[in-house]
């Protein structure tokens, strides 16, 4: 949409709050697929959920790129942000259920490796498309999304429903089957199904009390509300640091620079994408390895020390060469530097920390805070630039990210190498949350002794 933006206003002559209400439209109306998709995956499952988020999305792109008004196309935009609300709930959540403990994380940061190469793809397709006539150009950039998820519905075919999913449903042997693919082991299977089982089996006791999961989420015990304030916390702290104003209104940050001319702002946000997308790759090979809170400390420490200095550069050293080259340059670091830790480890703790009862229905809720705060920030970024300068708006986001330095010492718990329940267990013990102390296989029983 980034680029899109720019010949969507000169052909339908949309004003600069439509092209806010547009861009932003979309993380806020996101937020009913999230809430929907937790009710939604406990009762027809996580694969099928994930099913359902292609279809709407599917139609509200082809809404989009066929629309002849600001109304149809913003119709299409709230059916893509629906489809995307349960897209980027579920997708997290199920690959934490069906993952080994080792690759977890890894296996977890896949969502935002794509979403890292469809920003790419998307700003390829806007500097190879802007060339056509202006009318069709902008609908190509858009249409073009659909081919993704088309592929993800027929692999939908293919890949097996989550284990844990399975085990609610009280479908043991089916469950197995899964966690035989994905473990070598026989003995570990059986070691992780009884964990899965008993974890199970206390979700289940709480339902014959009739004690309504979004009940438990509003009125916590001390534990589930430390997994609300991590989770939803470190989701909001993504998003209120900028990273989607960067994304989406990148061109209007590099003419504010001092480039000139549709297609040199197209070219640097090419370098923008790469540069997100690569780094990305470097999340991957380092999470399961160093773990998820040096990561978070290296992203959210570097994220302030680029916007600080993007800040600065747009507010000194404007209509420079070298001041153009400085903030692309400190454009693209700031995203490397979200891209290596709060990028992928945000859908990675929150799909990780909560209890199985609540998994689904919290990581929506997280998701939905994620949502609004991105939907806020695109809403408002033209205005607030307006009334403060771009630069003066970058400066904003580096304090609130140096606050997330902060969350992230006192909030986050490092959950390498744990398997869901002892992560569980770690909330239960909260003294551990800053030190992550090492919880034995035998402490999930302790569990059905806490309920």
């Amino acid at each position: 949409m980034s680029g899109a933006i720019i010949f969507i206003q000169q052909d339908l002559k949309i004003t600069e709050t439509q092209q806010e209400i547009l861009v932003g439209i979309l993380s806020i109306v996101s937020l009913l697929g999230s809430l929907a998709g937790g009710k939604t995956s406990d009762t027809i499952g996580r694969k099928w959920t994930m099913a359902l988020a292609c279809i709407v999305f599917q139609s509200g792109t082809a809404i989009m790129a066929l629309a002849p008004s600001y109304k149809i196309l913003m119709i299409g935009r709230l059916l893509a942000g629906i489809g995307i609300g349960f897209g980027i709930m579920i997708a997290p959540v199920y690959i934490a259920e069906i993952s080994p403990s080792i690759a977890r994380g890894s296996l977890t940061s896949f969502p935002e490796i794509f979403i890292n190469l469809g920003i790419l793809l998307g700003y390829i397709s806007n500097y190879v498309f802007s060339g056509l006539p202006v009318h069709s150009n902008w609908r190509i950039m858009l249409g073009v999304g659909i081919a993704p998820s088309v592929f993800l519905g027929f692999a939908l075919f293919i890949i097996p429903e989550s284990p844990r999913w399975l085990v609610m449903q009280n479908r043991i042997e089916e469950a197995r089957t899964v966690l035989l693919k994905t473990y070598d082991d026989t003995k570990e299977v059986d070691q992780r199904l009884a964990e899965i089982q008993i974890t199970a089996r206390i979700a289940n006791a709480e339902k014959y009390k009739e004690k309504a999961v979004w009940l438990e989420i509003l009125n916590p015990s001390p534990a589930i509300k430390r997994m609300l304030i991590t989770g939803c916390g470190i989701q909001c702290f993504q998003q209120i640091s900028g990273i989607d104003a960067t994304v989406y209104y990148s061109p209007t940050i590099f003419k504010d620079a001092g480039i000139e001319g549709n297609t040199e702002l197209l070219a640097a946000t090419v370098a923008v994408g790469f540069t997100k997308t690569m780094f990305i790759l470097v999340a991957i090979f380092l999470i399961d390895k160093l773990g998820r809170k040096p990561l978070l400390y290296i992203s959210t420490i570097g994220m302030t020390i680029s916007l600080f200095c993007l800040s600065f550069t747009l507010t000194f050293l404007g209509d420079q060469r070298f001041g153009i080259g400085l903030a692309i340059l400190f454009v693209c670091s700031n995203v490397a530097f979200f891209s290596v830790g709060i990028g992928p480890i945000c859908w990675v703790v929150s799909s990780e920390i909560f209890t199985l009862r609540l998994r689904a229905q919290a990581s929506g809720l997280g998701a939905v805070g994620s949502r609004v705060s991105s939907g806020v920030i695109c809403m408002s970024f033209l205005t607030l630039s307006r009334a403060i300068t771009v630069g003066g708006t970058f400066f904003v986001f580096s304090v609130i990210s140096a606050l997330s330095v902060v969350f992230v010492h006192t909030c986050v718990p490092e959950t390498k190498g744990k398997s869901l329940e002892q992560i569980e267990m770690l909330f239960q013990k909260g003294s551990e949350l800053q030190v992550g102390g090492e919880i034995e296989m035998g402490d999930a029983e302790c569990l059905v002794q806490r309920q």
